[in-house]
C-alpha cells in the first residue's frame, strides 16, 4: 500500500516542522509548504493524497487558494486556522474544504482527523482522475488528456474509445498503485454520464482492460504497462511524467 502524502501549509515555521514531524513519525510522507506558489509546485510534482491548510499564509488568503486548487483538483483539504466562528468554518466549507480544525489543536485530534478524512474520501479523490489538463508521458507514448489524443512511441495517433480513454485516464493519475476493480469502475465515473460496461462487472473491465492493452502494450499477452494484481484488480506499472496543456 502506498504511504499517503501529506501537504503542511503554514506560514508559522514553528507550527509547520511541529506537525511535519509529528506526522513523519506516524507514518505518513509529509511535505511542506508557506506560499501558493508551493502548493502549486508540489501539487504538479506529483500526487497528494491531503493538504493541511492554514487559513491565514501572510499576506495570501488560504480560502481562496482552496478555491484555487478545487478548480483543477480533487486533493482532501482540511484547514487548520485559529478563525473558528461557524461563519469561518462555513466560509471554508462552501469552498471545498472536507474538515476545519481549530487552532490551538491536539496533535493527536489532528492525527485523528486525518486519518478519517483519508479513509472517508481517500478511494474516491485518489482514484478519480484529474482535470483534463496534462498531457501525459509513458513509455515513449503521449496522451493528451484535453484532446483525448493518444500517440505511440512511433508517433503514430492510436484511436482509443470513450471507454478506453477514461480507463487510461484513471491509470495515467494512479501509476503504481494497485486498483481493485470496483475502484477502477468507481473512478471512471461510467453511471453519472450514460456510460455503461455492461452492468459494471469485473469481467466486463477485464474485457475492456484487455482492449487497452491491444493497444499501448507491446505484447498484449505479456503486458509490461497495464499489469494483472491477482486476486485484487490492476496496476499502471510503468513511470509517467504530465505537462500542463
Amino acid at each position: 500500500m502506498a504511504v499517503p502524502k501529506i501537504l503542511v501549509v503554514d506560514d508559522d515555521a514553528e507550527l509547520r516542522k511541529m506537525m511535519a514531524y509529528f506526522l513523519s513519525n506516524n507514518g505518513f510522507m509529509v511535505y511542506t509548504a508557506s506560499t501558493g506558489k508551493e502548493i502549486k509546485s508540489h501539487i504538479s510534482e506529483g500526487r497528494i493524497d491531503l493538504i493541511l491548510l492554514d487559513v491565514m499564509l501572510g499576506e495570501e488568503d488560504g480560502v481562496e487558494l482552496c478555491r484555487q486548487i478545487r478548480i483543477e483538483q480533487e486533493v482532501p483539504i482540511i484547514f487548520v486556522s485559529a478563525l473558528a466562528a461557524d461563519h469561518q468554518r462555513m466560509t471554508g466549507y462552501s469552498v471545498g474544504a472536507d474538515d476545519y480544525i481549530a487552532k490551538p489543536f491536539n496533535l493527536d485530534l489532528l492525527l485523528a482527523r486525518v486519518k478519517a478524512v483519508l479513509r472517508r474520501v481517500q478511494r474516491s479523490a485518489s482514484l478519480a482522475y484529474r482535470r483534463n489538463i496534462y498531457t501525459y508521458q509513458f513509455k515513449g507514448w503521449i496522451f493528451n488528456s484535453k484532446t483525448s489524443e493518444a500517440f505511440n512511441p512511433d508517433n503514430v495517433q492510436v484511436a482509443l474509445s470513450q471507454l478506453e480513454t477514461r480507463l487510461l485516464k484513471v491509470f495515467l493519475a494512479n501509476p503504481y498503485i494497485v486498483l481493485t476493480r470496483d475502484e477502477i469502475i468507481s473512478a471512471m465515473d461510467i453511471v453519472n454520464e450514460g456510460h455503461t460496461i455492461s452492468d459494471n462487472s469485473g469481467r466486463a473491465l477485464d474485457v475492456l482492460v484487455g482492449r487497452l492493452r491491444s493497444k499501448i502494450e507491446a505484447n498484449p499477452k505479456s503486458p509490461a504497462i497495464l499489469k494483472t494484481e491477482r486476486g485484487i484488480g490492476y496496476v499502471f506499472a510503468t513511470e509517467v511524467n504530465r505537462e500542463e496543456v
